[in-house]
């Protein structure tokens, strides 16, 4: 007879689990609770509608971009859901120059309203040829009757270009001032702490004297070609930046230069008050707070008792809401408007990186689709990938092939493969700002065995050719290996050259001349053949209406053709290979942890060379076609 002992816990046992037991419920349901509360939040804000907001005559807009400026929202829809719902956050703030532009235009034709108000203090600008789009709609603005008024805590150069655009610009007499200090592209030079420190080693192939994205991985500082070609496009830039603030402040150029290359001595001569320093250089027309602000424009004809800030005024986000930049279909006819903004990739991206896959699939489906009769690719891009910016390349010949003319629209930088995907358009537009160009190959290679041998680990084995294992960063690099990616990395130029010399109409030896990796302007390029016009996204869409027989502005539409953020794809969607080299490039607390804290800029070059690594296909290094060329 077999007996069953049953042990009963005692009491203090009892005590204890009962204890577990009911933190452990209460913990459940307090999850629980939270979980359906964030649902039924997100599921209320999916099925609020947006009333309709009645304006009243003689109206002030009040229009404070809010968050960085970029071509493309590349937020996934649940980060936007959230972020936009709370008015009172600050981070993951996106504002889109197609929004923007299309904002201030819609309050031009608008009766309604007559006056803006700008506030530019949360407003993170790119560059300058997206500005410039900006500032246009400013300008016309302007030149129908209507007036604005700025006014700012303290203005960057890039918010005092926008601000420099109104009728009248205050200072808080507390606040920041306007900070004018010029251009500069400063990188981390990482060659000693990679190679003698870390004992690894980088050996790069490249085709191009001025090509010097690679250059901190194998120097310690930066070329005399990198620092010439740098300073040429730079010079242009600011140059051009100077002048549009000047004409705008009705000041001479060479007043306003004065004024930004004294500063430092004019500030400590009006005793530090930077406020007080940019009104003495007329940078600005007085200063105020931005109570004292609203009752001027109160006095000015726009005042009303009954709203909070005293004046009869609608903010951006309900101008919008109110239908009023709904554009209704008016035609089967479209201009199709592919934005191929970020870093190019190989595979599917998500938007605010170019995959050569993903991007490639919008420019074949606007091939496919009969109401779209033509193409506008705008491009904002330094550049990636060889192969996934050929990818890219195809679709726009394809496009011409099927009749459908391409327009490029470059952005603030259209350099490297951002000018390969570019290249075979019927027209191409740039600012006189953009950045492009840097027409050259370049690869990297990493060699880990010296990092290893630091530890005592060291490669040894045997292959059946001179190039079996050659690949393996954690062995020295074979001379016959280098000589092999050395030939791929000319060739890979003389590709670029090539097809680039085939779409300009010029001799090889013409393109080769303003290539080897060289950076221009936007006006430099056009000079040199590389562009075809100045323009922004609305020119480049007019004339590629106009290479469509699609007659003038109003009877066609404009249709952007682009695929949203899937909520966590950057969590579950992707699969990345890596090797030693990799790893120790990604979690090496020198480099990425501690250097990306305080060298500015180099947690983007990591990243950068990290990419290039990640290998999907069997080629012993990736032909790359970018520019580190921001500013």
């Amino acid at each position: 007879m077999n007996e069953v002992v049953v042990r009963r816990r005692g009491p203090i046992a009892r005590f204890f689990l009962g204890l577990w037991n009911a933190v452990n419920f209460t913990r459940r349901l307090i999850l629980n609770i939270v979980f359906f509360a964030v649902v039924l939040f997100i599921v209320g804000l999916l099925m609020r509608e947006e009333q309709p907001v009645t304006m009243s005559a003689n109206s002030v807009l009040l229009l404070e971009p809010r968050g960085r400026l970029v071509e493309q929202d590349d937020r996934d829809p649940l980060t936007r859901l959230l972020t936009d719902a709370n008015s009172d956050s600050q981070q993951n703030r996106v504002v889109q120059l197609r929004d923007l532009v299309g904002a201030i235009d819609a309050a031009t034709k608008d009766s309604h309203i007559k006056h803006i108000l700008l506030d530019v203090d949360e407003f993170s600008p790119s560059g300058f040829a997206s500005l410039h789009e900006v500032m246009a709609a400013l300008q016309r603005f302007r030149a129908s009757g209507k007036k604005i008024t700025a006014f700012s805590q303290g203005l960057s150069q890039g918010q005092y270009l926008l601000a420099s655009q109104a009728n009248e610009i205050f200072l808080d007499p507390q606040g920041y001032g306007v900070m004018l200090e010029g251009l500069a592209n400063y990188r981390p030079y990482m060659r000693e702490g990679l190679q003698d420190k870390l004992g690894v080693d980088f050996r790069l192939f490249k085709v191009g004297e001025y090509k010097s994205a690679a250059e901190p991985y194998v120097r310690d500082n930066a070329s005399p070609e990198a620092k010439t070609a740098d300073l040429f496009w730079m010079n242009d830039l600011w140059t051009r930046y100077i002048g549009d603030v000047a004409k705008a402040r009705n000041l001479s150029p060479e007043v306003m230069r004065a004024g930004i290359d004294n500063m430092a001595s004019g500030v400590a001569a009006a005793q530090g008050d930077l406020a007080a320093y940019a009104l003495q250089q007329k940078w600005v027309d007085g200063l105020k707070t931005r109570e004292q602000v609203e009752d001027y424009l109160a006095k000015q004809g726009f005042a009303d008792d009954n709203s909070d800030d005293g004046l009869r005024s609608i903010g951006a986000n309900e101008f919008i809401a109110s239908n009023r930049l709904k554009v209704p279909t008016i035609s089967a006819s479209s201009v199709g408007v592919v934005v191929a903004e970020g870093e190019i990739v190989p595979g599917k991206q998500d938007p605010g990186t170019i995959g050569g896959d993903s991007t490639a699939e919008l420019l074949r489906s606007a091939r496919e689709d009969d109401s779209i009769k033509a193409v506008v690719l705008r491009v904002n891009s330094p550049g990636g990938e060889v192969f996934a910016s050929e990818q890219i390349r195809r679709e726009v010949e394809a496009l011409k092939k099927a009749a459908k003319p391409v327009v490029v629209s470059m952005g603030d930088v259209a350099a490297s493969g951002g000018y390969w995907i570019s290249m075979n358009a019927d027209r191409i537009y740039a600012d006189p700002s953009t950045i492009t160009g840097s027409i050259g190959i370049f690869g990297l290679v990493p060699n880990v065995s010296r990092a290893l041998g630091k530890i005592g680990v060291h490669t040894d084995g045997v292959g059946t050719s001179p190039l079996a294992g050659a690949t393996d960063p954690t062995r020295p690099l074979d001379e016959g290996l280098a000589t092999l990616i050395q030939s791929v990395i000319e060739k890979g130029y003389r590709d670029f050259t090539g097809k680039v010399a085939a779409a300009r109409g010029k001799p090889v030896a013409d393109i080769d001349a303003v290539a080897r990796g060289r950076v221009w302007s936007g006006a430099q390029a056009k000079e040199r053949g590389l562009v075809d016009a100045f323009g922004g996204l609305s020119d480049a869409v007019g004339d590629a209406a106009q290479r469509a027989k699609l007659g003038k502005s109003g009877n066609y539409n404009v249709r952007y053709i682009e695929n949203s953020v899937k909520p966590f794809g950057g969590l579950f969607g992707s699969r990345l290979e890596s090797r030693i080299a990799v790893a120790m490039l990604k979690h090496s607390g020198t480099l990425q942890g501690a250097v990306a804290g305080w060298v500015p800029n180099a947690d983007k070059q990591l990243q950068a060379v990290q990419a290039q690594l990640i290998r999907r296909d069997a080629s012993p290094v990736k032909a790359m076609a970018h520019c580190f060329c921001a500013f």
